[in-house]
């Protein structure tokens, strides 16, 4: 199947042609898609080529299941998502979350974070005038996990500074970052 996106941007359409047929010359197609994704033209068209190319088998994972993910990634990513998001060109992403501790107790989750960052600067950064920053990084962050845990979350935030982390294959894999 060949999709080429992008074609409202071409003021002469006629010069598709010639790259379709040096394409289907190379490659036997299914289909020939010329759509813009972006204005949403032709994905219709999309789908009606490509389902019946889809094998069909039952479904891999439950109606109910949102992921494949632990809910102690989640909680990091969380946390990560936060860090970056209210502090965006403040931070370089010299920045790493450690769930040092989850705990589950009922409907309950006891979650101990440590952000990790590189220099004491970054520290300041992240902690903010009076705590604030980390304050808010937490509480939205523990609203988040409220909402995709389906219960209370008791979340506690630290920031520690370890010169180097990124460099250590051992901080990294605690962390469960792939080396």
């Amino acid at each position: 199947m060949l999709v080429i996106n992008k074609v409202d941007r071409l003021d002469n359409k006629n010069l598709l042609l010639p790259f379709v047929k040096e394409l289907s010359e190379r490659r036997e197609l299914s289909a020939i898609v010329p759509l813009s994704a972006q204005k949403g033209e032709r994905l219709d068209e999309l789908l009606k080529a490509v389902v019946p190319l889809l094998p069909e088998r039952p479904p891999l994972f439950g109606e109910d299941e949102i992921t494949t993910s632990s809910e102690r990634f989640l909680a990091t990513e969380l946390i990560r998502e936060k860090l970056f998001r209210m502090l965006g060109e403040e931070l370089p992403y010299a920045a790493a979350v450690e769930i040092e501790r989850f705990e589950t107790h009922g409907e309950l989750r006891r979650i101990y974070a440590s952000i990790i960052v590189d220099k004491a600067s970054q520290k300041a950064i992240v902690i903010g005038k009076g705590g604030e920053k980390l304050k808010l990084i937490a509480t939205q962050a523990r609203k988040d996990m409220e909402r995709l845990f389906g219960g209370k979350v008791y979340l506690e935030v630290w920031v520690k500074i370890k010169s180097g982390w990124a460099d250590s294959e051992a901080t990294l894999r605690r962390m469960g970052i792939d080396v």
